[in-house]
Parts: structure tokens; sequence; C-alpha cells
């Protein structure tokens, strides 16, 4: 029989069949009731810090600043609206954010509009004052956006090339407060008054033939550097806004990447990657052509390389899988700072700007992750799970080199470390088991909380504290998670098993909220599923991050092999062997990667897996290899291409008997919405039992709340149900 849930305007709670005696102790609506910190940035003057909040899909500005560190929202939205907020950036003076309000478009050019609002929705850059109370103004439509250093003009990219405006005052007659309902969805007639005063200054820099990916202005102003991605290869040039020239630097066949200023602005370092034809998407890597770091003059183009990764472990460029982007950073006394895997861990290295020894800033076994520098250029501020692999702590290492210096000193999660640039005061965001991410101050060696107040509603005195486990692979190989076990009062079973499969596949989960709010909102999930008396156990399979290089690079994974697969049967059979769960009542679930392998465990292992729910899994790694990297002809890669589909859950549809409930938004950006469409269709012809909840409009990473809400009262409703 199959049942087909279609998302409408009006869709309310689903019906819940309890596994238990007693009721959930806690609902959907109010676990997922927190408010989620992301964007956190420090002022470049006095001591003041901002983020962007997002509570049940509202998403508004928040600061707070010294000596109180008292929070407060700097915009009013109220709605459930799926418009982002992000790229937040202070004016150089402290006084105004700059933020961009709407998603980026997909490859069709059309911006995210889960609400199917029939008026569309805009992309804008948005600047709100930090000490007055007028309300934000609308500047231009532009999704990347750069304030100059004298803080009255703004760079950004429309189609592909950079543009230019002036910052300027607020129009006459727009002095009103924020109205007590906040600002409109849509654009009022202040804000188009602003933006058309913002577009009629508007003027294009320069033309590049392919256009510019990203730009970086130097410290004095007067010089732009940029990345021109021309497909298998890519230039860093440097344009001059004083003579209006344009000066490619050093040129080459390779992938240079990452510009990054000197501070006196007289020279700019960048990556350069190699570029190997015969490399595709999910597959490992663990060798490479070594990539590099290049020095080059600005005005002469001329370059010179300061370091070489070495053959063999770390030779393969891989910050992309654990930084956010590409990242060069330029320190004080001429360090340049970069991550390298060379000891099969992602480490920070320093490097004299005219090259010589490296050192390693970050020794010992664990990983770095959301590095960011200190305003005075002398210590990579980072968070890190050295000492303890499962966690994440903050610390500090001199750019020259020196002992590193751990920060946090508590039990929970805590990562995004910034400095104010007066007192240089730590703040973060932080979490733990029971509570969500919240930014905090680091006062009297204490971590205060700034931001919002958690809702009263929240369970928090109700979530259990899940435990690490370690299980062993279907080839033997050791594979941790995180037990999440019913309370007291679901008695000792035998319970339902769940199991959860995280996307990526580059990531960890963790033993609380996590710094996704994507997963952060997965481990509400699983908290909520174990109040309703199942065993979940999240799974942290290979080729995830966070236990080094060889793991992660695992053999024969994703599309040349799916060995993840080991790993789910290894979950399946240690879940059956415990003695509280029910061997015959094992589902799974998961997200993107994790959706694939919910998919791969069902289609293989129906004997053992008695439901899933998938949300956008990949289904036909060949399909969505061609989305990844145009380049890729399967008519070509025959080798490649027989090894992929038979990697794929589309491979092996005659074994898999089990119910599934795919969940999928149709303007998904990163998993075509045709893969949950084969999959229904070859299912149904066989007559496996499949149930279907389509979000039209929406994208990857849910942006509307009340889409998260429907999507796991189904799960919880269609797993209660067949897991019984």
């Amino acid at each position: 029989m199959i049942r087909h849930f279609l998302l409408v305007a009006t869709l309310t709670a689903l019906p819940f069949v309890s596994m238990a005696a007693d009721e959930p102790s806690f609902s959907f609506a109010e676990v997922l009731s927190f408010p989620h910190p992301t964007g956190l940035v420090s002022a470049p003057v006095g001591d003041r810090v901002a983020w962007v909040s997002d509570q049940e899909g509202v998403r508004n500005v928040w600061v707070a600043e010294a000596p109180g560190w008292e929070g407060r929202a700097l915009t009013a939205y109220d709605a459930d609206d799926g418009q982002a907020i992000a790229e937040l950036a202070f004016a150089p003076d402290g006084a105004s954010i700059l933020f961009v309000r709407g998603g980026n478009p997909n490859r069709q050019g059309e911006l995210p509009n889960p609400r199917s609002d029939p008026d569309g929705v805009e992309q804008m850059v948005w600047i709100a004052s930090v000490d007055s109370e007028h309300a934000p103004k609308a500047l231009l439509k532009a999704g990347t956006f750069e304030i100059f250093p004298d803080g009255e003009r703004v760079a950004f990219l429309r189609d592909s090339q950079v543009w230019m405006t002036t910052l300027i005052d607020q129009p006459s007659g727009t002095d009103s407060e924020i109205p007590p309902d906040g600002p409109a969805d849509s654009i009022g007639d202040e804000s188009s008054e602003a933006a058309s005063a913002a577009e009629e200054n508007a003027s294009q820099l320069f033309s590049v033939r392919r256009g510019v990916a990203s730009f970086s202005i130097a410290p004095n102003g007067n010089q732009i550097a940029f990345v021109s991605d021309r497909g298998d290869y890519a230039f860093v040039g440097v344009y001059d806004l004083d003579v209006k020239t344009l000066t490619w630097l050093d040129p080459s066949v390779d992938r240079d990447l990452a510009p990054t200023w000197a501070p006196d602005s007289s020279a700019v370092a960048f990556l350069r990657i190699p570029n190997e034809r015969q490399v595709l998407p999910y597959m490992p890597r663990r060798e490479g052509l070594p990539w590099s770091v290049r020095v080059g003059d600005p005005a002469t183009g001329q370059t010179r390389e300061i370091f070489r990764a070495e053959e063999g472990p770390g030779s393969v460029f891989g910050a992309g899988y654990w930084f956010v982007g590409d990242r060069l950073w330029w320190g004080a006394d001429d360090r340049i700072i970069f991550p390298w895997e060379k000891t099969g861990w992602q480490h920070l290295w320093s490097v004299s700007s005219e090259g010589g020894e490296v050192v390693n800033l970050t020794p010992g076994d664990g990983e770095v992750q959301h590095a960011e520098l200190s305003p005075d250029g002398r210590y990579m501020l980072y968070a890190s799970n050295h000492g303890d692999i499962e966690s994440r702590q903050i610390w500090q290492s001199p750019v020259a080199g020196g002992r590193p210096e751990r920060l946090t000193r508590g039990d929970g999660i805590e990562w995004a470390p910034r400095r104010s640039a007066e007192s240089g005061t730590l703040v973060y965001l932080g979490s733990d088991a029971q509570t969500p991410a919240r930014p905090k101050a680091m006062v009297d060696g204490t971590g205060r909380t700034i931001g919002p107040a958690l809702p009263g509603r929240f369970p928090h005195e109700q979530l259990i504290t899940p435990e690490l486990v370690t299980f062993a692979s279907a080839d033997g190989m050791t594979i941790p998670g995180q037990l999440f076990a019913p309370p007291e009062r679901c008695g000792g079973g035998p319970h339902p098993g769940l199991l959860y499969f995280h996307g990526g596949s580059r990531r960890q989960m963790l033993l609380g909220f996590h710094p996704s709010r994507y997963y952060s909102n997965a481990y509400a999930f699983n908290q909520a599923m174990a109040s309703r008396c199942f065993v979940v156990v999240s799974v942290n399979f290979r080729s995830g991050v966070g236990y080094g290089l060889d793991f992660r690079e695992a053999l024969d994974y994703g599309a040349q092999g799916a060995s993840e697969y080991r790993d789910v049967v290894g979950a399946g059979l240690y879940m059956a062997g415990r003695a509280d769960v029910d061997p015959a009542q094992i589902g799974l679930w998961g997200g993107s990667y994790g959706g694939y392998l919910t998919a791969l465990g069902l289609a293989r292992a129906s004997h053992l897996f008695a439901a899933g729910v998938d949300i956008h899994g990949v289904h036909d790694w060949n399909a969505v290899l061609d989305d990844f990297e145009p380049t890729y002809d399967p008519d070509v890669e025959e080798e490649f291409e027989r090894v992929a589909y038979e990697s794929s859950p589309l491979a092996h549809l005659s074994s898999w008997e089990s119910p599934v409930l795919l969940i999928h938004g149709d303007d998904d950006r990163n998993v075509s919405f045709s893969e949950s469409v084969i999959l229904v269709e070859a299912l149904r012809r066989q007559g496996t039992r499949v149930e279907t909840l389509v979000f039209p409009d929406e994208v990857h990473g849910f942006l509307l709340h009340r889409n998260w809400l429907s999507a796991f009262r189904a799960s919880a409703e269609f797993l209660s149900r067949e897991l019984n």
C-alpha cells in the first residue's frame, strides 16, 4: 500500500502511535524551540560582537558588548519565512553591521522561496545601526560583499563581476523606529529608497573573462585581489583602483585560490593546488600531487614559493573538509598560517613569508576546526578535539610556534572563538548534552551566556546525556557512536532500535547539540525518539571527520565501493545483540549522505532492518557525480561508472523489502529531487512499500521551521507504526 503525504500550508501535527504506556515527555515543537546562533563576528574596534539567531525559523541579528555583555536584537523579523541571514560584517568604526538577507541562487538562478511566495523573494545587502533605534535598511541586491577600510564604500559581486557603491547616510524621512511587529517581510518604501540610492551609485569596477568567484580588498583600500575560476584551473589577479590596471599573479595551469593580503598591502599569499583530472568526488584521496603556498607582488605579478607540501600524507589539500572554505592567514611578524595534514591530522602550521622552516602550531592527536586569527595577529584561535576526540574545546597558539594553551575547560562542546578588539575578551559558541548552542563571553574565567534565553517550554531537564559506545564494523574496524537510552519509565524492553547516519559524509556527531543547525535538529530528533522508548545510536561511520586522515579517506568509500555499508551492518548487528533491543524491530534514518546509507541498508539488508526514513538521500552515484562534476562522463569512465552504480542503492533493489519513508524538498541544490522520483518509481514497480513527504520549493537544509516539524512528526509516526 502506498501512502503519499503532500505538504500543504495547513499541515499540522501528524498522529503518533506511542510505544509505551506513557505519552512522550515532550513534543517536537518543544525540543526544537531553541534559538540557534551562527555567524559570530567581532567588531574591528571596541568590545562588541554580533551573530545570527535562528529561533523556530525566525532569524535576527543580535549584538552584545562590554562591560555587561547583554545580548539584544538589532532586527525584529517575526516570521518563519525561509529567508536566511548571513555574511555579517561590522563597518570599520563598529557602529553598524551589514548583512545579507535571502539565500543564494540555484543553478537556474532561482532564489530560495520555500514559502512559494507568489510575489517572489530578493537577496539583499542590509545595514543596521548598532546604537540607534532606526529600522535596518536595504542597500542593494547582492549576496557577496566586502566593506572598504575607509567605511565609505562597499564592493560586491553581481553577475560574477566586482562592483562598488557608496555607503550613504540614511535618507531623510526614514528616521522611524523599528515597528513593534518588526520589519515587513518584503522591502518597504523606506528600504526601497535606500536601495535605490545605493543602486544609483553602483558601478562595475572591472571586467574579467569567466567572472570572479571571490575577492579580498587590500588593507590600504587601493587594490582588490580576486579568484577567477576557469574550470579545471583558476587564476589569482589584482585590480588597482588608482591606476585601473589588472595584474595576474604568475598564472599557471593549476588552481590558485584563497588570496590573502599582507597587513601592509605589499604582497598577496595564495594557495596553488595542482589540477588532477582523474580525481572525482566521493572517492578516497590519501595522496596526490603536492600543493604549495606562494607569495606574490601585486604590482609586478611575480611570485615565489614559500612552502610545498611533502609527498605522502598531506600532499592533498584537505582544508575544505574541515574549515569553511580554503584558508590562509597572514599573522604578525610576517608569518603565513595554513592547514596541513602531514601528521595524518588536520593541524595549523606557519612559515615565514620569506620561506624556510615550517612550524606545527597544533601538535598531537586531534584536529583543528573553526580557526581564526586574533585581532593583533599574534595568535591562532581554534576549536579542536585534542585530548577528547569526541568533543570540542577552544585553544590558542602563537603564530610563530610555542605551547598551545587551552582556553576553555568545560564538559561541553565549544567552537567559533573570537576575541574582542579592545579588551581581548574571548567570545565563542558552546553547547552540551542538554543545552543547545549559546553565545558566550569569558568573564572572570567563566563562560557567561550572552544570547537570547531558552524558551520556558524547552525540555532542558528531560533530555538525557548520550553515552559513547563503540562496535565492530562488518570488516572489524572499530566504529564510534552515541547511545541514546530510553528513560526508566519505558521499562527494560526489549525496545525498537533506531540507527542514525549523518550527512556529508565529512561530519562528526558529538555527545551534545551540534555546531550546525541541521545536526542540532537531528540530535533533538534522536533525543525525542529515545523519549518515545526507542534505543537510538548515532553512528560516526568511516569517511567522516574528527578521527584523522585515514578514517576520513577510508579505502573504497562512497562511489568507489561503499565501504561505509560495513559500518551500517556492524551497527545493526550491535543493536540486534543488545538485551534491551528487539532484533526484529531495528530501523534506520538519516539525511543526505545519511539518507544514502539508510537506503543502502534497506536495499542490501532488509533482513536486518525493518524500516527506514530516507531524507534527501543519494540513490544513484552516477547521477550525483554528474551534478557535482560537469566533466564526468560515465561513457568514458566505464570502470568507475560500474563501481559507482554497484555502490548505489538502485543497484540492489531486488532485495529491498522493508518499507521506507522518503522526504525531499524539490529545490534541493545538493541532491537532485529526481533521486527520490526515480527511486519511488522503482520501488513501486516491484511492490515495495514506500511513503513520501514532499516540500515544494524547499532546499536541502530545510529553511522553514515548520518543514522540520512536519518531517520529524511524519518520521516518528512512520517509525513508531512500522517498528512495533
